[in-house]
């Protein structure tokens, strides 16, 4: 059997005579890792990667020598600590991204807790220079990085469990997926497990449709895949029956063919009226429309006499959902709040709804907003977020419903009796779901 080790050669880092000399030292080092553990992980069983991993980064630092310097750290001691967070992640992730593909989930988990280490902690014998080192991984364990590493280890069935935002991982998956300062093994892990937690969700929600329509199912053996309980069937009855002619996607079509060649001040008019008709609640919205309307005609308003092209429609359509939802990526839009807080969390799904079905390229940057505003409210318990949870459960229904590779319709399966106030009996209906046939957007 082939022996793999990597050597740091400590020697080597002490013949950096300059800036550019460092780096380039640093870069060669960084690329003989990464390639150590590119043909490791293919090669070796799961407990073999972990052992070198730990010996790499974590073996040693509780050394009472003053003369040593641990494995890698030798290279990143002149003020390099980002340096050595760019190296440790992308390992991780060169790791992850294998374990993940490969069905090896449950040693991510182990891999994450080698930084739960009582070794790791500072004593006051340990040489400065293993404190330094320490202290680097230290601040790792507490950065958003060794954050958004955990999430790999969560099991989808336990993502329902703990903190209320567990449930939404795979929009904090899609951050991390589409943030190009993060590695690329990292961004393909992200985006990989996003989509097996999301495809999950529309099989679950399709199943759950499907048995608890039916006379011979028991309750006990479907799960509903949103909190919203018995509500989400009649959720998923009303927004199903938007359908023929004057559905969200006909209209979206017809938008889409009478904007041609508009000027980018003609778009913002048209667009505003598109994402309005048929707006339920009309009254109730109107302060919020019209502060909408003020945002949107304030927009570039240098642009405004020049033709609509892809690239301004697209930049357009970002621009509203950022009105919608998080302007800044760090907090909630005042239109966000001011809807959520009325109890028009439907409304503003079906707004963003009619975005995406005219931009398909702007649903990730949606996504990512999204998670943005996870971030933002979950450092509140649940019981504070309710209109915000809310609106997320009933987005997530809403688009596996319309956006997604499953067609859902509504039938009317018993006569409806005449009634004076015309009210729709969504009980005499039911919901049937199939595959789209593939069609080019």
């Amino acid at each position: 059997m082939t022996t793999h080790r990597l050597s740091i050669s400590q020697e080597d880092s002490h013949c950096v005579t300059s800036t550019n000399s460092q780096q380039i030292t640093v870069q060669i080092a960084q690329e003989e890792v990464y390639s150590f553990f590119v043909e490791i992980v293919k090669k070796l069983p799961p407990e073999d990667v972990l052992r070198e991993f730990k010996g790499l980064f974590i073996d040693g630092l509780d050394s009472e020598d003053s003369d040593y310097i641990p494995g890698i750290y030798s290279i990143f001691l002149d003020d390099n600590e980002q340096e050595l967070y760019n190296t440790l992640k992308r390992c991780c992730y060169i790791i992850v991204n294998n374990w993940k593909t490969n069905r090896k989930d449950k040693y991510i988990q182990e891999l994450v807790n080698l930084f739960v280490n009582e070794n790791l902690k500072i004593k006051d014998n340990n040489p400065l220079v293993v404190k330094i080192c320490k202290g680097w991984l230290e601040n790792f364990v507490n950065s958003k990085d060794y954050k958004d590493l955990k999430l790999f280890a969560t099991k989808y069935e336990e993502s329902s469990k703990g903190h209320w935002a567990n449930r939404y991982t795979s929009y904090l998956l899609i951050d991390q997926s589409v943030n190009e300062n993060n590695p690329k093994e990292q961004q393909e892990a992200a985006r990989r497990l996003s989509k097996q937690m999301k495809d999950k969700f529309k099989f679950e929600l399709a199943m759950y449709i499907a048995r608890s329509q039916s006379a011979v199912s028991s309750k006990a053996r479907y799960t509903n895949p949103s909190i919203l309980g018995d509500q989400a069937l009649r959720l998923i009855k009303a927004i199903v029956l938007k359908r023929g002619v004057f559905s969200h996607e006909n209209i979206a079509h017809i938008f889409i063919k009478q904007t041609q060649n508009q000027t980018l001040e003609e778009f913002k008019i048209n667009l505003e009226k598109y994402l309005f008709i048929s707006v339920d609640n009309k009254e109730s919205v109107e302060a919020w429309r019209q502060q909408f309307v003020n945002s949107l005609s304030l927009w570039k308003t240098d642009y405004n006499q020049k033709n609509i092209t892809k690239e301004l429609f697209l930049r357009t359509c970002n621009r509203v959902i950022d009105c919608l939802t998080t302007e800044n990526g760090k907090e909630p839009s005042s239109l966000f709040v001011l809807l959520v807080n009325q109890g028009n969390a439907l409304t503003l799904v079906i707004i963003l709804l009619k975005i995406i079905l005219i931009s398909r390229n702007s649903r990730r940057h949606l996504e990512t907003r999204i998670a943005h505003l996870i971030r933002f409210y979950e450092k509140y318990s649940e019981e504070e977020c309710k209109g915000v949870i809310n609106f997320i459960e009933i987005f997530n229904i809403t688009f596996a419903i319309y956006a997604e590779n499953v067609e859902y319709n509504l039938i009317k399966m018993e006569e409806e009796e005449q009634s004076s106030n015309q009210q729709l009996n969504l009980d005499g209906y039911r919901v049937f779901s199939q595959m789209k046939v593939d069609r080019k957007k």
